[in-house]
């Protein structure tokens, strides 16, 4: 028999950990009484501590990839572009 997946909104995952934290609780306990499953609950916990920690969030991470796609993308331009100058300025004039 399949269990029916839940899907919780980040303000009630935020809830819940506000509570993990403030009242330094057990996460079992917490997700028991929330009726979450206990490895969520951690996750949600973790999430927060590495946030919190000054690591990089997993928006921050997805715009950092998105950063660097990017300067790659325009170095590579800017190569082509100097290379083409370079053949410009270097052909004979007539």
């Amino acid at each position: 028999m399949s269990r029916l997946r839940r899907n919780f909104d980040r303000e009630f995952g935020d809830g819940a950990v506000w509570i993990v934290n403030e009242t330094g609780r057990p996460v079992a306990h917490v997700a028991r009484e929330l009726g979450v499953n206990e490895g969520t609950l951690g996750n949600w916990v973790r999430r927060d501590r590495v946030e919190r920690a000054g690591g990089l969030s997993t928006d921050e991470r997805a715009e950092l990839a998105r950063l660097r796609k990017r300067v790659a993308e325009l170095e590579m331009e800017r190569d082509v572009l100097k290379r083409s100058v370079v053949l410009w300025v270097n052909e004979p004039t007539r």
